[in-house]
């Protein structure tokens, strides 16, 4: 099992970026075994043919993380738990001089919805950082833009009156 924290400001992308199809992506399915309203959530997440299973403490701009890999076997095993809790997306993967942005397309029921993290070695290197253009809007102290409150919405429509 790895730990680490996680410190990460996140942004509404209204518009595909031009480049995005030349980037590398992942394909993203998530479920939540357990979730407290304003605090832990644990999750599955399968990544291309890797599984792992999650453990997230409350927060928004650093939390901490717990992770550990699961075997195909195990997470299938434990897929059935999440019952309707569960999220699609595609993540595409920019470097972009020190920073690592992760581009969040995501899939029925929140088609539309497009969110860029952008992650942090320190809170200092967060505060500095100015967003790329096609950030339109800062998120990442709204906590119904966390994924796991995501669940809650049944179209990305409902999102964006939010917003």
């Amino acid at each position: 099992m790895s730990s680490s924290k996680e410190i990460e400001r996140k942004f509404w992308v209204s518009e595909l970026p031009s480049f995005i199809t030349a980037l590398p992506f992942v394909t993203i399915k998530q479920g939540y075994l357990a979730l407290e309203p304003k605090g832990r959530e644990i999750r599955l997440r399968q990544k291309n043919d890797t599984y792992w299973l999650t453990v997230k403490t409350d927060g928004t701009l650093e939390r901490s993380e717990y992770e550990t890999p699961l075997s195909q076997q195990q997470f299938e095993l434990l897929w059935p738990a999440v019952e309707k809790n569960i999220i699609h997306k595609t993540r595409y993967l920019l470097q972009k001089d020190k920073y690592a942005i992760e581009i969040d397309v995501y899939h029925q029921p929140l088609k539309g919805l497009i969110v860029a993290e952008v992650e942090f070695a320190d809170k200092e290197s967060a505060g500095t950082y100015t967003p790329e253009s096609w950030m339109r809007k800062e998120i990442t102290h709204l906590n119904f833009m966390k994924n796991k409150n995501l669940l809650q919405f049944q179209s990305f429509d409902q999102i964006r009156d939010l917003l």
